[in-house]
């Protein structure tokens, strides 16, 4: 049988291990790119998996004054995409993480 301090040890050693492995996925997600778009493709945003955005790119057809409030609108929607992307993928990135460490599915760690 285990002592007390043994097991408070084993437990101090398994959060190390949880918090190294979720900073790993946390720099891991932040290299993960999605692309998220609107209007067919006429407005891109490119983003990390963790939701830093790494550019927008607008097809030049939309480069007119009377297209601002489309160009807004499909700017919007390509983040929104992006976003929604993003959050997928890092979930998944969570779940696969939490099977890795035999924690019981749905379990949310602290901090994701």
């Amino acid at each position: 049988m285990k002592s007390m301090e043994e097991m408070i040890q084993a437990a101090q050693q398994a959060a190390e291990t949880v918090q190294k492995q979720m900073g790993e996925a946390q720099a891991k997600l932040d290299g993960i790119e999605v692309e998220g778009t609107a209007g067919g493709g006429l407005v891109k945003v490119r983003a990390t998996a963790r939701g830093r955005i790494l550019g927008v790119s607008i097809d030049d057809s939309l480069m007119k004054p009377e297209e601002k409030q489309i160009v807004e609108d499909l700017v919007t929607a390509a983040f929104n995409d992006a976003r929604d992307k993003a959050d997928r993928v890092a979930n998944q990135q969570m779940t696969d993480i939490a099977g890795g460490l035999g924690l019981p599915p749905g379990f949310k760690l602290p901090g994701m």
